[in-house]
């Protein structure tokens, strides 16, 4: 079988090498790809939002599956392209179409089909920039934090949570404005959850599903959970609070009526779904879905699958996948990123980086570098995620902080506390 993986981040990465280890005879391709993905699997320089260049790869690859990894060209209905293509015939995606991307695509679809289907999840409205006195009033009947969120796909910047109302009001004028362009054309303003956020995932042929290990990111930038949000700076895999009797919660309350919804709207969904939740007192609430694995939470779920991913995937495409097994390794896994100095703001590229070749008790996982002049360097903000695992967390960081100490490229920066807040409930 061949497989072409979509997309060029750590993620991908991640995906890719999972796939590698797989017992079946798998030829990988990935596109765009990075130097990480090119010592495992071919890559071919196509953009992800290049349909037609993905076509062509298909048909001059041999493709049998696409994993599409970020979530731009599911939105954009890359499944459905291929899907409708007669020359494309019998290629399965792995990835929702359009319409079942909407749960990631827009805030308020997401909230409207979780109301529907009775899913738990904050009280919410919808505004646009002929409601804004009404979003004020709305604002006013609320209680500090204000959460504001961009309607649709603002690269992970589009939600704002602040504490004053004035400013909460000068920040939604500036949304309905068009700071996020059309993604801001509809803003969604909610209850704020308190609680402790983490992540489910599971994987759906569209009928049935099989739960992935859970993961809790911390998005902020310094540590501490300070500073600006990021794309997130490190995971940890299990969560010491999602026990049994919390996740037996998440799969009645949230998992089976999302993935029986999708299929009773006549959304034929195949793919990965990404739950946000947020733990309040015992019971699970929905942040957010995403219709693709998180970022830097593939890099801690995957290390955790003991099956075969191939064989899961094509539960997926044979719509099968209730007979597939999915085993799931005790062990702790964590990742810890490297960024760019200045990251999530202004960042420079194009730094040497050095040292990646002695790691040894790390998994390194590129996220964004390129070779240039034959030198591995920075090409991103997020640039490398090191992950490891270990029988307890303390372990596995100690892993990762070992290795990262063996790294190094100008401006590098990272958090040092990462799983802190989950020391005391480990074990």
């Amino acid at each position: 079988m061949n497989i072409l993986i979509l997309g060029s981040g750590g993620r991908e990465h991640a995906i890719t090498w999972k796939l590698a280890q797989s017992s079946r005879p798998l030829k990988l391709f990935v596109a765009p790809g990075n130097p990480g993905t090119s010592s495992i699997a071919s890559n071919v320089h196509i953009d992800p939002l290049d349909f037609e260049g993905v076509r062509s790869a298909i048909i001059e690859n041999r493709i049998g599956m696409v994993v599409v990894g970020p979530e731009a060209p599911l939105a954009e209905g890359i499944a459905d392209f291929i899907e409708a293509d007669p020359a494309l015939a019998g290629v399965a995606v792995i990835g929702p179409g359009r319409a079942g991307a909407m749960l990631e695509g827009s805030k308020d679809f997401a909230k409207r089909f979780m109301i529907r289907h009775g899913i738990p999840t904050a009280a919410y409205e919808t505004f646009t920039p002929d409601t804004f006195e009404e979003a004020v009033i709305f604002m006013r009947g609320l209680q500090p934090p204000y959460v504001l969120k961009a309607d649709g796909l603002a690269a992970g910047k589009g939600v704002l949570i602040i504490n004053d109302f004035d400013e909460a009001v000068s920040e939604l004028q500036s949304m309905l404005g068009g700071r996020f362009g059309a993604a801001g054309n509809k803003v969604v303003i909610e209850e704020y959850l308190s609680g402790v956020e983490m992540s489910a995932f599971v994987i759906t042929d569209g009928i049935t599903y099989r739960i992935l290990p859970e993961a809790k990111d911390y998005k902020r930038i310094g540590e501490g959970d300070t500073g600006k949000n990021t794309g997130g700076m490190g995971a940890v895999s299990p969560v010491p609070f999602a026990t049994p009797l919390f996740m037996s919660k998440v799969e009645e309350r949230i998992i089976k009526p999302t993935v029986e919804g999708l299929r009773s709207e006549g959304i034929d969904y195949r793919g990965f779904i990404f739950f946000g939740l947020m733990n309040m007192n015992g019971d699970p609430f929905v942040i957010e879905y995403n219709a693709r694995l998180g970022d830097p939470e593939s890099e801690v779920i995957l290390p955790r699958i003991g099956s075969d991913l191939y064989d899961l995937l094509e539960g997926v495409a044979h719509r099968d996948l209730g007979a597939r097994e999915i085993v799931i390794s005790p062990e702790t896994a964590v990742t810890v990123m490297m960024v760019s100095g200045g990251y999530p703001d202004r960042y420079s590229k194009g730094y040497p980086i050095t040292g990646t070749e002695k790691i040894i008790e790390s998994t390194v996982f590129h996220a964004g570098t390129a070779m240039v002049d034959g030198h591995l360097s920075t090409s991103g903000g997020r640039v490398l995620a090191v992950t490891s695992g270990g029988s307890t967390m303390a372990e596995a960081l100690g892993k990762s902080y070992r290795s990262i100490g063996e790294i190094t490229f100008e401006g590098m920066n990272y958090r040092r506390d990462i799983g802190f807040d989950l020391k005391n409930r480990e074990g």
